[in-house]
Protein backbone atom coordinates (compact mmCIF):
# COMPACT_ATOMS: atom_id res chain seq x y z
CA UNK A 1 0.00 0.00 0.00
CA UNK A 2 1.26 3.44 -0.92
CA UNK A 3 1.55 6.02 1.85
CA UNK A 4 0.62 9.16 -0.05
CA UNK A 5 1.57 11.55 2.74
CA UNK A 6 5.13 10.17 2.80
CA UNK A 7 5.34 10.25 -0.97
CA UNK A 8 4.10 13.85 -1.00
CA UNK A 9 6.71 14.81 1.61
CA UNK A 10 9.45 13.21 -0.49
CA UNK A 11 8.22 14.97 -3.64
CA UNK A 12 8.16 18.32 -1.83
CA UNK A 13 11.73 17.79 -0.67
CA UNK A 14 12.81 16.88 -4.20
CA UNK A 15 11.06 19.97 -5.55
CA UNK A 16 12.72 22.17 -2.91
CA UNK A 17 16.15 20.76 -3.82
CA UNK A 18 15.41 21.24 -7.52
CA UNK A 19 14.25 24.84 -7.14
CA UNK A 20 16.93 25.76 -4.60
CA UNK A 21 19.72 24.32 -6.74
CA UNK A 22 18.43 25.97 -9.91
CA UNK A 23 18.15 29.34 -8.15
CA UNK A 24 21.67 29.01 -6.71
CA UNK A 25 23.11 28.30 -10.16
CA UNK A 26 21.06 31.13 -11.67
CA UNK A 27 22.43 33.47 -9.01
CA UNK A 28 26.00 32.38 -9.74
CA UNK A 29 25.48 32.97 -13.45
CA UNK A 30 23.93 36.37 -12.73
CA UNK A 31 26.97 37.45 -10.72
CA UNK A 32 29.27 36.10 -13.41
CA UNK A 33 27.58 37.16 -16.66
CA UNK A 34 25.54 40.22 -15.69
CA UNK A 35 27.58 41.79 -12.90
CA UNK A 36 30.93 40.70 -14.34
CA UNK A 37 32.39 38.89 -11.32
CA UNK A 38 35.05 36.39 -12.38
CA UNK A 39 34.65 33.06 -10.55
CA UNK A 40 37.73 31.42 -9.07
CA UNK A 41 38.52 27.71 -9.24
CA UNK A 42 36.72 26.99 -5.95
CA UNK A 43 33.68 29.01 -7.04
CA UNK A 44 33.37 26.86 -10.15
CA UNK A 45 33.90 23.65 -8.16
CA UNK A 46 31.22 24.68 -5.66
CA UNK A 47 28.68 24.60 -8.51
CA UNK A 48 29.22 20.89 -9.19
CA UNK A 49 26.95 19.61 -6.38
CA UNK A 50 24.14 21.76 -7.77
CA UNK A 51 24.74 20.41 -11.26
CA UNK A 52 24.35 16.91 -9.84
CA UNK A 53 21.42 17.75 -7.53
CA UNK A 54 19.24 19.20 -10.30
CA UNK A 55 18.89 16.00 -12.38
CA UNK A 56 18.77 13.88 -9.21
CA UNK A 57 15.90 15.96 -7.82
CA UNK A 58 14.11 15.81 -11.17
CA UNK A 59 14.47 12.04 -11.18
CA UNK A 60 13.26 11.85 -7.56
CA UNK A 61 10.03 13.57 -8.56
CA UNK A 62 9.02 10.60 -10.72
CA UNK A 63 10.33 7.49 -8.98
CA UNK A 64 8.80 5.12 -6.41
CA UNK A 65 9.22 5.93 -2.72
CA UNK A 66 12.16 3.62 -1.98
CA UNK A 67 14.14 4.87 -4.98
CA UNK A 68 13.21 8.48 -4.19
CA UNK A 69 14.72 8.05 -0.72
CA UNK A 70 17.95 6.72 -2.22
CA UNK A 71 18.15 9.52 -4.79
CA UNK A 72 17.52 12.19 -2.16
CA UNK A 73 20.15 10.59 0.06
CA UNK A 74 22.71 10.75 -2.74
CA UNK A 75 21.76 14.37 -3.44
CA UNK A 76 22.12 15.17 0.28
CA UNK A 77 25.63 13.70 0.38
CA UNK A 78 26.68 15.67 -2.69
CA UNK A 79 25.24 18.89 -1.31
CA UNK A 80 26.89 18.24 2.05
CA UNK A 81 30.21 17.93 0.22
CA UNK A 82 29.42 21.27 -1.45
CA UNK A 83 28.73 22.85 1.94
CA UNK A 84 32.09 21.62 3.23
CA UNK A 85 33.86 22.95 0.15
CA UNK A 86 32.15 26.32 0.63
CA UNK A 87 33.20 26.45 4.28
CA UNK A 88 36.77 25.73 3.17
CA UNK A 89 36.52 28.53 0.59
CA UNK A 90 35.05 31.02 3.08
CA UNK A 91 37.76 30.11 5.59
CA UNK A 92 40.43 30.80 2.98
CA UNK A 93 38.81 34.18 2.30
CA UNK A 94 38.97 35.04 6.01
CA UNK A 95 42.59 33.77 6.15
CA UNK A 96 41.71 31.04 8.67
CA UNK A 97 43.73 28.68 6.47
CA UNK A 98 45.44 28.75 3.09
CA UNK A 99 43.44 28.27 -0.07
CA UNK A 100 44.62 26.12 -2.95
CA UNK A 101 47.89 27.27 -4.49
CA UNK A 102 46.60 26.81 -8.03
CA UNK A 103 43.45 28.90 -7.58
CA UNK A 104 42.78 31.38 -10.34
CA UNK A 105 40.04 32.14 -12.83
CA UNK A 106 40.19 33.20 -16.40
CA UNK A 107 38.18 34.05 -19.45
CA UNK A 108 38.01 30.50 -20.80
CA UNK A 109 38.86 31.87 -24.26
CA UNK A 110 40.44 29.65 -26.86
CA UNK A 111 42.42 31.98 -29.14
CA UNK A 112 43.36 30.77 -32.60
CA UNK A 113 46.76 32.46 -32.86
CA UNK A 114 49.50 33.91 -30.68
CA UNK A 115 48.36 37.52 -31.16
CA UNK A 116 44.83 36.68 -30.02
CA UNK A 117 46.28 34.74 -27.10
CA UNK A 118 48.35 37.73 -25.96
CA UNK A 119 45.35 40.05 -26.28
CA UNK A 120 43.24 37.61 -24.27
CA UNK A 121 45.96 37.27 -21.66
CA UNK A 122 46.13 41.06 -21.22
CA UNK A 123 42.36 41.30 -20.75
CA UNK A 124 42.05 38.28 -18.45
CA UNK A 125 41.24 38.98 -14.81
CA UNK A 126 42.38 36.22 -12.49
CA UNK A 127 40.23 35.59 -9.45
CA UNK A 128 41.99 34.60 -6.25
CA UNK A 129 40.26 32.06 -4.01
CA UNK A 130 41.44 33.84 -0.89
CA UNK A 131 39.81 37.16 -1.77
CA UNK A 132 36.05 37.62 -1.46
CA UNK A 133 34.76 39.42 -4.55
CA UNK A 134 31.51 40.48 -2.86
CA UNK A 135 29.96 40.42 0.61
CA UNK A 136 26.42 40.87 1.87
CA UNK A 137 25.87 41.34 5.61
CA UNK A 138 29.57 40.59 6.06
CA UNK A 139 29.25 37.16 4.45
CA UNK A 140 30.93 36.34 1.13
CA UNK A 141 29.35 34.42 -1.72
CA UNK A 142 31.21 31.31 -0.51
CA UNK A 143 29.69 31.77 2.94
CA UNK A 144 26.18 32.18 1.53
CA UNK A 145 26.78 29.15 -0.66
CA UNK A 146 27.74 27.12 2.42
CA UNK A 147 24.45 28.06 4.08
CA UNK A 148 22.39 27.30 0.97
CA UNK A 149 24.00 23.94 0.24
CA UNK A 150 23.76 22.90 3.89
CA UNK A 151 20.06 23.85 3.97
CA UNK A 152 19.37 21.89 0.77
CA UNK A 153 21.39 18.92 2.06
CA UNK A 154 19.34 19.03 5.27
CA UNK A 155 16.07 19.04 3.35
CA UNK A 156 17.12 16.14 1.14
CA UNK A 157 18.73 14.13 3.93
CA UNK A 158 15.87 14.58 6.38
CA UNK A 159 13.34 13.54 3.75
CA UNK A 160 15.43 10.51 2.78
CA UNK A 161 15.85 9.28 6.38
CA UNK A 162 12.48 10.14 7.92
CA UNK A 163 10.04 7.24 8.07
Amino acid sequence: MIDYSTLLRLRRAALAVLIGSALAIAGAFYFQWVLGYVPCKLCLTERLPYYAAIPLALLALFTPERLTRLILGIAALGLLYGAGLSVYHAGAEWAFWAGPSDCGGGSGANPSDVGDFLDTLKATRVADCSTAAWRFLGISLAGWNAAITFALASIAGTAALKR
